[in-house]
């Protein structure tokens, strides 16, 4: 018996739920019933579920032939459950249980809630959809809303006859009656109430595509079927991918992927009728950049992972739910990775990698998996460490253990909890069983402990030896980790290169060899012999561990010195990724980190340009004055060469990520090195932009759009609003918004608040617009002065999950007291679904004041001098 008092008592075990939905869209509420096939498994003489913002008409049990109508619902409103006191104790057996209930569409996009759109005449429409997980099923009808209590559901909507719907399972019949279509779908798989869906409005389907046998079809609101076909493409090809992968045919009968306008996350994998972002479904492939394709990609394949890792087999309770979402954001970077090759997704996650360090060294960091008790906690999981993290560890577990023995592990996992339910440790023991290796004492150390190790490197004549400790923004403790490392080093030059096509090693090096070793978590360090002192070392080959690394002076200066030659992209994005973290905690200056970037200013890789970009945007935020104009002149010396190398004009059949990096470089000449002809080239780009005869490559058109915020005027702004609203793609149009943010006029910046208090930039973009509008140096504290003002409207109004999203701009508070003006603010407003991510947003903040402390007149100094 669970001592969580937010668990339903495990006396009753629902099989199956037969439901009918009425919304009625005119008036933003629904009606419905339920009934429920159970099984009582501990004589009992309560039936308790969970409901929430319901009204119970009417409630009956049936045991057998006899039949027990009126039962009174009590309404727990904390505990978000309803009990009926039975009128005997009930014997262990199947009952069935009928309920009549009503409620009102959910006002913050969870349960069922109304997405607002503009037609193409202007006029406001609407529709109806579901957002269930973590805790919200029970906002819409009574069930046993709990991951564990799995069960199938049949469904039947009554709705408006001009409208269409779609849910998890094929729609079987279509009938009249009183003047309203019901819509009948077939029963489900078994699977949790946190994946029931239904979607309800004036819809459009795209054409049907047959996957082996699996129905897919894209469904959007009128007049933009144009725009579903790579989600077509993307979506046949993820269920061929995990079908194999897996060794499982897709586990339910069809497969919608459904835009919806109004939309709280990316995505949800609601079996047989996932839900998206419009933007992350929608789209133009020829207007759109490479980051804007790869991230629609990366989530479609996210969520088609879960219908198998998550929907067939599910966790039991939320404390598991990193294995969920850890595991679908791995197997979403694979299966990218089979689909668009030329985009390197594996180099291009240390990005993402990057966020997850910068969060778990941090006091206030968080185990992975955590004992979790209320729906609040569950809200919570829902973070970088959940998914970039778990991802991360993830990869460093399958690149130890080898790709084929790894999927061997996961086949017999999912075979042998197929439409079960499990726990963390029975994902590691099913890969232990195939692959002989200690997986779960290594795993729990980096699953069950918050942080990571930092790896110091010491090399002599004879050995390596690699010693861990916590990394931490701070003093550091005892915490150890069983580490598994990789490593690559190079003979001294003086002896010949005995392969001279291996593409990672210059030929004037020496002979370069790999090895591998596990430094197990009861010991600080282990050494491993060298024949040689090498030329130089690499103490995360493949850069998969999640771990940093810190070397010595010289041993930096010798890997640099052969980066281009000797090092993958990702190895190279790795040591700069760690030297910006050395930076911020304090063991590396300023001075050296410029130093190593301008060492590898020859870089061609995307993503290690994206890296040290953003390194020069963190200096750029601690500078002032005439230090930070020559640090506008180092950046236009570091970035003119390779952009002039790219030009202007992308070539015919250039790649996706060459383009990309033109728009990376071309922002950065056009902010951070402040250059006016780029400036100029910007103001000419946005403005030819809708001239269909000019040809734009939309990365650059992209970055163009943002360097012009970032100067613009009220003629500039008006314009972005007018493309904003009328944008032929989800595409511009987040584009257009995003850049609203960028604007440093202070009236400018109130008019974007009032577009958010007038409700017309939404309550799903909001909080991350005022995000960005925190991190414009120009507008920081008038923001933070609006958010403070409108606290009890933005509590209010926006979804809670939000609202630490929206804080993650006060890392551009980095002046005297800004610290202490944020915690006094949060010291008796706490946000019950995002105290541990607040906790964390406040430790960064300190962190970037103290670095701005530590390197601000330094670094002024040696630009000025």
């Amino acid at each position: 018996m669970s001592m969580n008092r937010y668990r339903l008592p495990s006396t009753v075990s629902p099989r199956h739920y037969r439901l009918v939905i009425e919304p009625d869209l005119e008036t933003d509420l629904f009606t419905g019933s339920v009934s429920i096939d159970a099984d009582v498994v501990e004589a009992t003489d309560s039936i308790v579920l969970n409901a929430q913002d319901l009204t119970i008409n009417s409630a009956s049990l049936s045991v057998g032939d006899q039949h027990f109508d009126g039962l009174t619902a009590e309404i727990d409103e904390e505990l978000e459950r309803v009990s009926f006191a039975l009128p005997s104790t009930v014997a262990p057996g199947p009952i069935t249980l009928d309920f009549s209930f009503a409620g009102g569409f959910n006002e913050h996009l969870v349960g069922l809630y109304a997405s607002t759109y503009k037609d193409d005449d202007g006029n406001t429409r609407k529709l109806v959809s579901t957002q269930f997980e973590a805790t919200h099923a029970r906002k819409c009808f009574p069930c046993w809303d709990e991951p564990e209590a799995k069960a199938t559901f049949q469904l039947d909507l009554v709705i408006d006859p001009a409208l269409n719907a779609v849910a998890n399972a094929a729609e079987v019949s279509r009938t009249t009656v009183d003047g309203k279509l019901r819509i009948s779908f077939a029963p489900t798989i078994t699977m949790s109430t946190y994946l029931v869906a239904m979607v309800i409005g004036d819809l459009e389907f795209s054409k049907t595509v047959d996957v082996d046998g699996t129905p897919l079809r894209i469904v959007h609101v009128p007049g933009k079927g144009e725009l579903t076909d790579l989600a077509l493409e993307t979506g046949a090809a993820a269920l061929r991918y995990f079908a194999d992968y897996f060794d499982i045919p897709y586990p339910s009968d069809k497969l919608d992927l459904v835009a919806i306008p109004d939309f709280l996350f990316g995505a949800m994998e609601n079996v047989g009728c996932v839900t998206f972002r419009e933007v992350l479904l929608l789209i133009d492939p020829d207007g759109a950049t490479q980051a804007e394709l790869q991230r629609l990609v990366d989530v479609i394949n996210h969520e088609i992972a879960h219908m198998w890792f998550g929907n067939l087999v599910t966790m039991k309770w939320w404390n598991g739910l990193w294995l969920n979402e850890a595991f679908a954001t791995f197997m979403e970077l694979k299966a990218t990775d089979v689909f668009r090759p030329e985009w390197e997704r594996w180099t291009g996650f240390g990005l993402e990698r990057s966020a997850a360090f910068d969060t778990d060294g941090l006091h206030a960091t968080r185990a992975i998996e955590f004992e979790v008790e209320s729906p609040d906690e569950a809200e919570a999981m829902f973070d970088v460490l959940t998914y970039e993290k778990g991802a991360a560890v993830v990869r460093m577990l399958e690149q130890y253990v080898g790709e084929e023995p790894f999927r061997a592990g996961i086949r017999r996992y999912m075979a042998e909890n197929q439409h079960g339910n499990t726990e963390t440790t029975d994902l590691w023991d099913a890969i232990e069983a195939e692959t002989g290796e200690p997986v779960r004492q290594m795993m729990d150390t980096w699953i069950f402990q918050g942080g990571f190790p930092l790896i110091s490197v010491t090399t002599d004549d004879d050995s390596v030896t690699f010693r861990q400790q916590r990394m931490l923004f701070g003093e550091s403790d005892s915490n150890r980790w069983s580490v598994p490392i990789s490593y690559r080093w190079a003979e001294p030059s003086e002896s010949p290169h005995p392969d001279p096509d291996n593409t990672l090693a210059d030929p004037t090096m020496g002979a370069v060899h790999t090895g591998r070793i596990l430094l197990p978590s009861d010991a600080e360090s282990i050494s491993v012999p060298l024949p040689q002192n090498p030329s130089w070392f690499l103490a995360n080959a493949n850069a998969h561990g999640f771990f940093r690394v810190a070397y010595s002076a010289d041993h930096l200066d010798r890997l640099t010195a052969v980066a281009h030659n000797a090092l993958t992209p990702l190895e190279r994005y790795t040591l700069v990724d760690d030297a910006q973290a050395a930076m911020l905690v304090g063991s590396m200056r300023a001075s050296e980190f410029i130093d190593l970037i301008e060492a590898l200013g020859a870089e061609t890789d995307l993503a290690v340009w994206r890296r040290m970009v953003g390194g020069v945007h963190l200096l750029d935020r601690i500078l002032t004055g005439e230090a930070r104009e020559r640090l506008a002149e180092l950046a236009h010396d570091l970035v003119a060469p390779p952009l002039a190398n790219l030009g202007l004009l992308a070539s015919p059949d250039e790649d996706e990520r060459r383009k990309q990096l033109r728009g990376v470089l071309f922002g950065a000449m056009g902010q951070l090195a402040n250059d006016p002809d780029i400036q100029d080239t910007a103001k000419e780009l946005v403005a030819a932009a809708n001239d269909e005869s000019v040809s734009i490559d939309p990365s650059l058109l992209s970055a163009a759009v943002t360097v012009v915020a970032a100067g613009g005027d009220e003629a500039d702004f008006a314009h972005y609003v007018e493309a904003w609203r009328n944008a032929a793609t989800p595409q511009d149009a987040r584009r257009y918004l995003d850049a609203l943010a960028e604007f440093p006029d202070h009236g400018l910046a109130k008019q974007v608040q009032q577009l958010v208090l007038d409700g017309e930039i939404g309550i799903a973009e909001a909080p991350y617009l005022l995000a960005k509008a925190l991190l414009n140096r120009s507008t920081t504290d008038l923001t933070w002065e609006f958010i403070t003002e409108n606290w009890e409207y933005i509590l209010d109004t926006f979804p809670s999950m939000s609202i630490p999203r929206m804080l993650e701009g006060i890392l551009a508070m980095n002046q005297d007291g800004d610290a202490a003006k944020t915690e006094a603010f949060f010291a008796d407003r706490p946000l019950p679904a995002g105290q541990k991510t607040l906790h964390q947003l406040l430790e960064k903040q300190q962190i970037r004041i103290a670095f701005r402390q530590r390197e601000q007149e330094r670094l002024a100094h040696l630009l000025l001098s």
